[in-house]
C-alpha cells in the first residue's frame, strides 16, 4: 500500500501563548508534531506493517519542521516531505490544501491519513479540502480503520455515538483520539532516521505561482483573553443575597 500523512508542526500542548506587536511571539517555544497527527502517522505504520508498502509523511512549513519529520521518520515512516512556504506570503487553510493537493495529485496512492483538527487553529479544515480537491471520498473523526481487498470499513465518532462506512480505496481520513496509541520513536529508530530521505519542495518544483496559493482568508487581529477577575464573596442572609447577585449581574455583568 501507498500510504501517505499530511503532518503540522504545533507548539507543544504546555506553552503558554504570548504576544508580541500584535502576533503570536515564538521565541522559545517548543514545537511537536500536532497529536491528532500522532495518530495518524501510527496508523499509517500499522497499515504498512499489515499489509506492506511504505508511509511518507508531508508537512507544509518552514525549515525548521524538519526536526517533526525527523520524529515522524523515527516512529517508523519510510519518507518525508517538506514543502517549504517560506515564500509565501500568509497560510491559510486553502494555502496548505492546494500545496499539499498539488503534490500528492501526481503521486499514486491507497490511503492519506492526517489529524481531525489541529490544537493551534482547530478549524478541522485541512484534511477534507484535500480531499475534494484529490476528488476522493473522505471520512473525518475515524476511531477504528481495517483495510481488505481494497475496501476499507472504518467507524467514525460522531457526538458520542458511533457510525460504520464502508468506503473504496482510496480514500482520505482523519484521526481522531482513541484510534490508538502513538509509539515513541526508539533509539534504533531515531538512529535509523537520520538516514531515511527528507526531499524539499518549494513552489517552483510543485508548478505553482503566488496567486494560485493565494490565502483566501486574513487574520485582522489577535489577543489574548481578558485576565480572570477575583470573585466576589457575597455575605448576609440568603434573600440578601440573591438581591446582590441580581443587582450584580444587571450592574456590572450587564447579563440580565
Amino acid at each position: 500500500m501507498n500510504i501517505f500523512v499530511i503532518m503540522k508542526r504545533t507548539f507543544e500542548t504546555e506553552e503558554k501563548i504570548s504576544l508580541k506587536n500584535g502576533v503570536i511571539d515564538q521565541g522559545g517555544v517548543e514545537f511537536i508534531i500536532n497529536p491528532y497527527d500522532e495518530y495518524a502517522i501510527e496508523e499509517a505504520i500499522v497499515l504498512r506493517d499489515e499489509h506492506g508498502g511504505e508511509v511518507t509523511v508531508v508537512t507544509v512549513g518552514e525549515e525548521e519542521a524538519e526536526k517533526e519529520l525527523r520524529t515522524a521518520l523515527a516512529m517508523g515512516a519510510d519518507k518525508a516531505v517538506l514543502i517549504n512556504s517560506e515564500d509565501v506570503e500568509q497560510l491559510d487553510q486553502f494555502t496548505t490544501a492546494t500545496l499539499l493537493a498539488t503534490y500528492l495529485k501526481e503521486k499514486e496512492y491507497d490511503i492519506i491519513l492526517g489529524g481531525n483538527v489541529t490544537v493551534d487553529g482547530g478549524s478541522g479544515q485541512v484534511g477534507p479540502r484535500v480531499a475534494e480537491l484529490l476528488k476522493i471520498p473522505q471520512v473525518t473523526t475515524i476511531t477504528k480503520l481495517q483495510v481488505v481487498d481494497g475496501h476499507a470499513t472504518i467507524v467514525r465518532d460522531v457526538e458520542g455515538d458511533e457510525e460504520t462506512i464502508e468506503v473504496t480505496l482510496p480514500v482520505l481520513v482523519t484521526a481522531q483520539q482513541g484510534l490508538n496509541e502513538p509509539r515513541y520513536p526508539s533509539l534504533p529508530g531515531i538512529m535509523k532516521a537520520k538516514k531515511k530521505p527528507l526531499e524539499n519542495l518549494d513552489l517552483d518544483d510543485l508548478d505553482l505561482e503566488d496567486d494560485d496559493v493565494c490565502a483566501k482568508t486574513s487574520t485582522v487581529e489577535i489577543f489574548l483573553r481578558p485576565e480572570k477577575k477575583a470573585g466576589k464573596i457575597l455575605q448576609g442572609d440568603i434573600e440578601n443575597q440573591v438581591k446582590e447577585v441580581i443587582a450584580l449581574l444587571r450592574t456590572e455583568a450587564k447579563v440580565i
